[in-house]
C-alpha cells in the first residue's frame, strides 16, 4: 500500500483528533469579528479558501484567502492565519517575517522542528496528521477540520460521511475517465480546486476546477462521453441534466463535502496504480517548495 493510500484511510480518526483539539487551541484562532486573512501555497491556499469562505458566510467576520506569494500588504487585517505543513515553504515564511510585528499571526502546520514555530506569533500543530507522503491528503483536511470546529462547524456526522466514503466502491467506470471538472459553491469552491490539484499531482490526470454557475460560461464545452464533471455541495438547478445531454458523467453524493474529497484522493491513487505512476513522489514535486537565496 502507498503512503498516500494509508494517509487517506486514517482521515476520520485524524479529524476526531483535531475536532476534539479546536477547544484547547480557540485563543490562537481567530475570534468572531476580526477581520482576517488566510495564506497558503497549493493545497494549503485551496483549504484557505474553503476556510475563508465558511468562517464568512457563517457570519464570524471579513475573511479573505490568498496564495501567500500574493498577500496585500497595504490591506489592514486584525489576524492572519498561514497554512503549511512542512512549516518551511518560502513564501509562508518570507511574508511572516515581513508581518512580524505588525498584526497577530498564527501557523497550523504538521511539523514542529521546522522555522514556521518562530516565524509567527502562535503554531497550532497537527503532527499527528503529518505525512509521507509528497502528495497532501490528510493534513489539509484535518487542518480544515480543525478549523470548522473553530467555527462550530463540525459534527460527528462529517466523520461518519468519510467512513462511507473510505468503505464504498468507487463508481464503476470512474478511473477510465478522460478528462476531469471538479465543481463547487462558496466553500466547496476551495475543495472543487483542491481535487482538481489532487488529481494532477498524483495521476497525471487532466483536470480543471471552476465555481459551478460558472460551468455554463464556457467550460461546459469540453464535456463529452468519456470525461466526468464532479459537483461538491449542492448543484444548480438544471446542471445535472445539462451535463447528462453532453453524454458526460455526472458525479455527485450526498456526502459532506470534504468527505466527498476523501473519494477523489482514493481516485487519484487508482488512476496513478493504473498508469504505472508513484503517487507518493509526482514527477517535479517535492514535499515543500524552498527557494534558494537570489
Amino acid at each position: 500500500m502507498s503512503f498516500i493510500e494509508s494517509e487517506t484511510a486514517s482521515q476520520p480518526e485524524c479529524w476526531r483528533r483535531a475536532a476534539d483539539l479546536a477547544p484547547s487551541r480557540s485563543a490562537a484562532l481567530p475570534t468572531t469579528g476580526e477581520r482576517i486573512a488566510v495564506v497558503g501555497c497549493g493545497t494549503s491556499l485551496y483549504m484557505a479558501q474553503a476556510y475563508a469562505a465558511l468562517r464568512e458566510a457563517s457570519g464570524q467576520g471579513d475573511s479573505d484567502a490568498f496564495a501567500a506569494s500574493e498577500f496585500p500588504l497595504g490591506r489592514r487585517y486584525d489576524r492572519v492565519v498561514a497554512l503549511t505543513r512542512s512549516g518551511t515553504t518560502t513564501e509562508v515564511l518570507e511574508l511572516l517575517a515581513r508581518l512580524r510585528g505588525t498584526l497577530p499571526t498564527v501557523a497550523i502546520t504538521a511539523d514542529p522542528d521546522t522555522p514556521v514555530m518562530t516565524s509567527a506569533d502562535d503554531v497550532v500543530v497537527l503532527d499527528f496528521a503529518d505525512e509521507r507522503s509528497v502528495v497532501q491528503t490528510r493534513f489539509a483536511t484535518t487542518a480544515l477540520t480543525l478549523l470548522r470546529a473553530h467555527l462550530g462547524l463540525h459534527s460527528d456526522a462529517v466523520v461518519r460521511d468519510a467512513e462511507t466514503a473510505l468503505a464504498e466502491p468507487l463508481p464503476e467506470g470512474l478511473a477510465e475517465c478522460t478528462q476531469f471538472t471538479f465543481l463547487g459553491r462558496g466553500w466547496t469552491v476551495g475543495i472543487a480546486n483542491e481535487a482538481a490539484l489532487k488529481m494532477k499531482e498524483a495521476s497525471l490526470s487532466w483536470t480543471e476546477a471552476y465555481p459551478a454557475m460558472e460551468y455554463r460560461h464556457g467550460p461546459v464545452s469540453i464535456a463529452t462521453t468519456g470525461t466526468a464533471t464532479w459537483m461538491f455541495g449542492t448543484a444548480p438547478e438544471g446542471l445535472a441534466e445539462q451535463v447528462g445531454s453532453t453524454g458526460a458523467r455526472w458525479v455527485h453524493s450526498g456526502l459532506d463535502p470534504l468527505a466527498d474529497l476523501v473519494r477523489v484522493q482514493r481516485l487519484a491513487a487508482v488512476r496513478a496504480a493504473a498508469r504505472g505512476l508513484d503517487p507518493d513522489s509526482p514527477r517535479h514535486l517535492t514535499r515543500s517548495v524552498v527557494l534558494a537565496d537570489n
